[in-house]
């Protein structure tokens, strides 16, 4: 019998056919201005004995589970130590344990040294999830991200050391028509600093729950983007992504108008060939009734 999880339960795509555990329940922070995620939770931590008997029971039933995401938004606000205890016991109930994931809070993962991060590693926190949404001062004030350019640097460059992977999202619209260049560029600016595993891109949708908190934040009437803006938008990111070492390119979560998927440096050509096309109107795009954020 599978966990009787707290809902709403949220995790990345990928994460869909792995085993999920919650060990922490809605998100510490809580507070960005886009996200509707876990406005009906309040944060709290499992309490470690649930989570390890949960753990346990699965074990005997599901054995030969090689996957676990660590839910909710935001497992690392965890003590060390309580995450190192609940990776040892994953490992324990499951022999053939290969990779553990989680989200990852700017804010989380910068409180984290990178010794602690070592430490996990070794105990098989192998991946992060982490929203850059953009690059820009001025837009991750608005959409109050409570981070700033530097310090998701800082955070990710930590990561890194620690033998980390990660896997990065970027959401296109963010700065609507008005700020969508300084959007891009920064973003492209903050992404060829970090050695990212992944990076996707996500099109901006609102809960309607958030509309209203979200569009006060800017001066100026919110002129949001269509779908060939967004494509503009993802046309210029590509162009100025000169990243560090190679990395995965997606564009393929059902919020995109256009699925793309490569590798850069290798496939941008290609990348930006389909975009053109796109946006000629020679390439057909995603239908509204099949998206979905």
């Amino acid at each position: 019998m599978l966990p009787n999880y707290d809902l709403p339960l949220y995790r990345p795509p990928s994460e869909g056919k792995n085993l999920i555990i919650q060990v922490t329940l809605g998100c510490s922070f809580n507070r960005c201005s886009f996200c509707s995620m876990y406005r009906t939770k309040e944060f709290s931590a499992r309490p470690l004995e649930e989570v390890l008997g949960e753990i346990k029971r699965l074990g005997r039933d599901y054995p030969t589970i090689r996957r676990v995401f660590l839910a909710d938004g935001d497992a690392l606000a965890a003590p060390t130590d309580h995450l190192l205890t609940v990776l040892q016991a994953l490992h324990a109930a499951f022999p053939r344990l290969e990779r553990v994931a989680s989200y990852a809070l700017p804010n989380n993962l910068r409180k984290k040294t990178v010794a602690e991060l070592q430490s996990l590693r070794e105990n098989r926190l192998s991946l992060i999830y982490y929203g850059i949404e953009t690059g820009s001062a001025e837009l991750l004030k608005r959409i109050t991200k409570g981070a700033t350019p530097p310090s998701m640097i800082e955070g990710l460059n930590q990561a890194k050391e620690a033998g980390l992977r990660i896997s990065a999202t970027v959401i296109l619209g963010l700065g609507g028509q008005n700020y969508w260049q300084e959007h891009i560029d920064a973003t492209a600016e903050l992404v060829n600093q970090v050695a990212l595993d992944y990076l996707s891109t996500l099109q901006l949708g609102l809960d309607p729950m958030i509309r209203e908190e979200f569009f006060k934040k800017f001066r100026e009437p919110f002129l949001p983007q269509d779908d060939f803006g967004m494509l503009e938008e993802q046309t210029r990111l590509l162009q100025r992504l000169d990243p560090p070492a190679p990395l995965v390119f997606r564009s393929n979560h059902a919020s995109n108008a256009l699925a793309l998927a490569g590798t850069l440096p290798e496939d941008k050509d290609k990348l930006l060939a389909l975009l053109t096309l796109a946006g000629k109107g020679q390439m057909g795009l995603r239908p509204f009734w099949v998206r979905g954020y």
